[in-house]
């Protein structure tokens, strides 16, 4: 029985010793590897972007062709709003409290529209987190009413920040205007504005 142990404890540490070289062997080819490729490699030169943006305001005086009671009409909280289009450059204007700054559409593939809104919130309690949310509202000739297209929610803490917000209106023509609403403040719309293909 003596032998028969000696012989399995010599057969287990042949194999242990086995495995012990054959890790080394592989992780000093992986050290190699990894050494070689790092020191086989350059820095890649660093290449400059520089981004710019402008904002062009436009005023839009076109009505929908409906009857004057199928016309979407402004409320007495309507805030004024601008339209880009591209045509004359002005300097980026930020938003004051109660209005709300349209941006010229970004014509993407087909008939789709992405819109950038700036608002300024003016927090009503600047001790706590000021809550609002964005609505994109499309004008419905069958119901004569605005209805909900696109919501977005936010919030920050601090008394007051400037907010932009970038809806995407998509193969779908019509009026439309953007709502800001503050939680405990109130809310300012966007005067309408027409999106046709």
């Amino acid at each position: 029985m003596r032998t028969r142990s000696t012989a399995v404890l010599a057969t287990g540490s042949a194999n242990t010793a086995k495995l012990f070289v054959a890790a080394l062997a592989f992780t000093g080819a992986y050290v190699g590897f990894s050494a070689y490729d790092t020191a086989s490699s350059a820095p890649r030169p660093t290449q400059t972007i520089s981004l710019s943006a402008r904002e062009v305001p436009v005023k839009t005086s076109a009505t929908p062709a409906t009857t004057p009671s199928a016309t979407p009409s402004a409320s007495p909280t309507t805030a004024s709003a601008s339209v880009g289009s591209g045509s004359a450059p002005t300097p980026t204007l930020a938003a004051s409290p109660g209005t709300l700054l349209l941006g010229s559409p970004v014509a993407e593939a087909g008939c789709a529209r992405t819109y950038e809104v700036r608002g300024m919130v003016v927090n009503p309690a600047p001790g706590a987190t000021a809550l609002y949310n964005w609505r994109l509202t499309r004008w419905s000739p069958q119901s004569n009413t605005w209805q909900d297209y696109l919501v977005e929610l936010g919030g920050f803490a601090g008394a007051r920040e400037s907010v932009e917000w970038h809806p995407r209106i998509t193969g779908n023509p019509g009026w439309y205007r953007v709502e800001l609403a503050v939680k405990g403040a109130g809310t300012v719309k966007s005067q309408r504005f027409q999106v046709s293909c």
